[in-house]
């Protein structure tokens, strides 16, 4: 005759754990009510008690682990869509460089942190245009270098930094840097991808300096030549899409930098000028900032410094 049925046995309770012998195993009182504090599970502890007990001092063990692990990795991207076989068979596939796989990162990270935000004027280079042309021979005569446009916006940035100091500073934690300086990166474009050369100092130096120190570091970015730390430290970039041809953009951050201004091609338009319509080589500019620690007020002030600096370039040498 067969034994009678054991009635069915309890489900064990979350904080016992099978011991190797196949028998339940309860753990110490203490340890159950410090994994329940902690907001740990019972699997990731490891006891070290009899048959596998958990002990108060196992929870403090994993909690230190925990804490020392390495952060857990970024979700991966996205995997590619399919592709029909006819395509897949004409593709190219070529691994990133690691300096575009690291322009990739800085430029998306800025995009993650700030709130990025763009205003737009535009410039009559009129006066700029015959300034540089009056003295580009001499100037080159005397200093050895060719007067470019640069130089009249790296000053004109300058000019309108010191009256908008946080578009030159950063955010660290709750704090706001200011920058009692300008190190000024000049974004350009070489066969190996974009870099930033960083001019330091640039309120203190000369139109002559600082074009020389650009076209320094511009052959030397091309040829690949530029270090590390030439890049690093600047407090706010100008970026010039215009000798691609480009009419108008919304620049990136540059972290942790809080401002960045486009320049763009010159461009003839008609204008009213006095009641009139004239034909004048004018410019986009864009300021793109992090709305952060920048008001659209002082965004807006920076923009017209620079356009009234380079409209009338007498106001950098009074400093008005």
């Amino acid at each position: 005759r067969p034994p009678p049925r054991r009635a069915p046995r309890p489900a064990a309770a979350p904080a016992a754990a099978p011991a190797a012998g196949g028998k339940d195993v309860e753990d110490a009182p203490a340890a159950k009510k410090a994994m329940a504090e902690a907001g740990l599970s019972r699997d990731q502890v490891t006891g070290s008690g009899k048959d596998g007990r958990v002990m108060k001092h196992d929870v403090s063990a994993a909690l230190a682990a925990a804490k020392s692990a390495p952060a857990a990795a970024a979700p991966a991207a996205a995997p590619r869509a399919p592709v029909a076989a006819e395509d897949a068979a004409r593709e190219e596939r070529v691994k990133m460089t690691r300096l575009r796989q690291t322009i990739a990162k800085r430029l998306k990270d800025a995009q993650n942190t700030a709130a990025m935000l763009t205003t737009y004027n535009e410039v009559d280079m009129t006066e700029v245009m015959a300034l540089r042309s009056q003295y580009k021979d001499l100037f080159e005569k005397k200093h050895g270098v060719r007067l470019g446009f640069m130089s009249f916006f790296t000053k004109a940035c300058v000019h309108a930094l010191k009256e908008v100091p946080e578009v030159n500073a950063e955010i660290d934690g709750t704090d706001v840097v200011y920058k009692n300086f300008v190190h000024m990166g000049i974004a350009a474009g070489t066969p190996q991808g974009l870099v930033v050369p960083v001019l330091r100092d640039v309120d203190q130096k000369s139109f002559a300096e600082i074009e020389k120190e650009i076209n320094e570091k511009g052959k030397r970015a091309r040829d690949g030549k530029l270090s590390m730390a030439e890049m690093q430290g600047g407090t706010f970039t100008i970026s010039n899409g215009g000798v691609y041809g480009s009419l108008m953009s919304s620049p990136i951050l540059n972290p942790p930098q809080s401002g960045i201004l486009g320049m763009h091609k010159i461009q003839d338009r008609p204008m009213a000028i006095n009641g009139k319509v004239e034909i004048r080589p004018m410019m986009y500019l864009a300021l793109s900032y992090d709305h952060r620690i920048v008001d659209g007020k002082g965004a807006v002030t920076f923009l017209v410094r620079v356009k009234e600096a380079l409209e009338d370039p007498r106001r950098l040498l009074m400093d008005l």
